[in-house]
């Protein structure tokens, strides 16, 4: 392995699955949290549990056996110069907070790569996508301006589409796979922040996990891609799962919103497969509909989004509202959408409404 990595990584909950890989690659992490989980991360590590194909149970990495280390951090703990790669790892709405939003601000000053791993593509990113009119977009934002000094050159997107979760019985330092897919992550403008990509994909492919003296090669892995559309593979999947989770009755599981009507999810799912190759996809940077719909058969929980609208938050990550008007840019609308995005927002005006 070449000299190691130093990497930042905003959010220890999703974060600590990426940070999990690198360390295990023999990086180091540094995950901005909060304070309780920043303490128990320094005190105790975290621990990620995931399947493995063919083997019982769950195979647990144990941070503290390791060969990167790992710190947690407040926001104001930290500086960008000190950091080889920037990983973006909160939710969207969550980049406005005090304290975050002027890290995220001495980030993008800072003009380190920074790979962001949210649903939501940062609006930097959208400016790399041909034919996006980025001022029609910002709307979709919970507060855009935090986004506005950054250089598109120095922002990448990576396809968060591993499932996890926090097991709420467990202490917050413990996160659990659900579906240990591949992290895809399209390349940097610029060759040399690439290579660093290109590096952390090699050496995460090499790691082995030692287990009762056996090493394992576990799951999860870093693929990085020239197409900066593989990325938006995401978007088909969220908008015929995840936000169709929201119905007007309540609830509902991720495998329910695509088995209960397998025709409507695929519809959407296409409609927006179709609308990346009008950006300027090849077919082959999205994923076929019947794998995903595999994929739904494990996902028996509501997506993130719809259990944070339901459990009152006052704002959540609208890839709904940002696929509508990207597709609107290019004289489109798809009624289940469009239906969508009416049932999110009914949703979210109750929330505020009680704040």
């Amino acid at each position: 392995m070449n000299n190691p990595y130093n990497i930042l990584i905003l959010g220890a909950s999703y974060g600590s699955l990426l940070a999990s890989k690198l360390l295990m690659a023999g990086h180091s992490a540094t995950l901005v949290c909060l304070p309780a989980e920043a303490d128990l991360i320094n005190k105790e590590g975290f621990r990620v549990r995931m399947p493995i194909k063919g083997r019982e149970g769950l195979v647990e990495i144990d941070t503290r056996k390791l060969p990167g280390k790992v710190r947690g951090a407040g926001p104001a703990d930290v500086n960008p110069a000190d950091f080889d790669l920037i990983g973006l790892a909160m939710q969207e709405p969550q980049y406005r907070s005090p304290g975050v939003r002027e890290l995220l601000e001495a980030i993008a000053k800072s003009k380190k790569p920074c790979m962001s791993i949210m649903n939501m593509p940062p609006l930097p990113y959208l400016a790399r996508l041909p034919g996006v009119d980025l001022q029609a977009c910002r709307n979709a934002f919970t507060d855009p301006g935090v986004w506005d000094s950054f250089d598109p050159k120095c922002m990448t997107l990576c396809s968060p589409d591993p499932q996890a979760f926090r097991p709420p019985e467990e202490p917050v330092n413990v996160l659990q796979v659900r579906l240990p897919t591949n992290f895809k992550a399209a390349r940097f403008d610029s060759e040399a922040h690439t290579a660093i990509l290109r590096q952390l994909q090699s050496d995460i492919e090499a790691a082995r996990l030692e287990v009762n003296g056996e090493r394992l090669e576990l799951p999860v892995k870093l693929k990085v891609h020239d197409s900066v559309f593989v990325p938006l593979a995401k978007w088909s999947m969220l908008l015929a799962g995840n936000y169709r989770c929201v119905t007007a009755e309540g609830i509902r599981p991720i495998k329910e919103a695509v088995h209960s009507d397998l025709a409507a999810a695929g519809a959407v799912y296409n409609w927006v497969s179709d609308l990346c190759v009008k950006l300027g996809a090849h077919p082959s940077d999205m994923v076929p509909f019947e794998k995903y719909a595999a994929a739904a058969q494990g996902l028996g929980s509501p997506s993130s989004a719809a259990r944070a609208l339901y459990g009152g938050a006052p704002n959540i990550e609208r890839v709904d509202r940002l696929v509508q008007s990207i597709a609107a840019q290019h004289g489109l609308r798809h009624p289940v959408v469009d239906e969508t995005v009416r049932l999110v927002d009914a949703q979210l005006e109750l929330n505020r409404q009680k704040k």
